[in-house]
């Protein structure tokens, strides 16, 4: 079997693992996290996690995908193993940051939510006060 092949393989069959886990990790740990950026709306922070899972997939399989092939030929196993881990190690980058990039979106998001929530009195108003305008000193005192 060319051994080009069994790189791809290989490829393949990690960097697939590796986005699932990623994803289901995330899915699961990010639903707490969607909740209180979304005020507790457990309907929506389950529809947004499904959405941002299903947009990881894309994006992550679309470049594993496109990263396949090699730039030559492997004839040596020591190629294989440095092929396929250059490509790992790319496929992890990409992964990381993307994975930084939804929660910096996510943090902003939560903290204009906390923001707008200390905007609102805890206690209605209960009257007006009226505005007194500042004394000014006479002048040459």
């Amino acid at each position: 079997m060319d051994l080009t092949v069994v790189a791809y393989v290989i490829y393949l069959l990690v960097s697939v693992g590796l986005t699932v886990w990623v994803a289901r990790t995330l899915s699961r740990n990010g639903r707490i996290f969607l909740g209180d950026v979304l005020h507790g709306n457990e309907k929506l922070a389950d529809a947004v996690n499904h959405l941002l899972v299903v947009g990881f997939y894309l994006v992550n399989l679309g470049f594993v995908a496109l990263y396949l092939n090699a730039d030559g030929a492997i004839e040596s196993p020591r190629e294989v193993f440095e092929e396929v881990s250059a490509k790992l190690g790319v496929v992890l980058l990409v992964l990381g940051a993307l994975h930084l990039g939804n929660v910096f979106v996510l943090n902003k998001f939560r903290r204009r939510g906390a923001m707008e929530r200390e905007q609102v009195p805890p206690v209605a108003p209960q009257g007006w006060t009226t505005h007194a305008a500042p004394s000014v000193p006479p002048a040459g005192a």
